[in-house]
């Protein structure tokens, strides 16, 4: 057991200590905002008392899936990389989709 509470905390002194730099930074600072938007999603549905996704989601969603992508595409990583990336097609769409109703529903208040 011991061995194993060694190695354990070899590998933990490996990836957290050794490898920090300003990329591993990056990536948590991004991992943050990313976080965030859970956050922000869940205390709204809270507040509303039912599921809702205000549009701060979209925006930390786009900031934070962007530094993301960032960060993978330093580290070089495939699968993170087109994970990052088509999120951010869908993050934008969604606050293009929001942009248009927000316009369309002015214009009708102002008829």
């Amino acid at each position: 057991m011991a061995n194993v509470l060694e190695g354990l905390a070899s590998w933990i002194h490996q990836v957290f200590v050794l490898q920090f730099d300003g990329w591993v930074l990056l990536g948590f600072v991004a991992q943050f905002f990313f976080t965030m938007r859970f956050v922000v999603q869940w205390v709204a549905s809270e507040k509303a008392k039912r599921s809702v996704v205000p549009i701060a989601f979209w925006f930390f969603s786009l900031f934070g899936g962007g530094l993301l992508l960032i960060y993978a595409i330093q580290r070089k990583d495939p699968v993170f990389i087109a994970g990052q990336a088509m999120g951010m097609f869908i993050y934008i769409r969604n606050l293009w989709l929001i942009a248009n109703e927000r316009r369309a529903a002015a214009m009708t208040k102002v008829d």
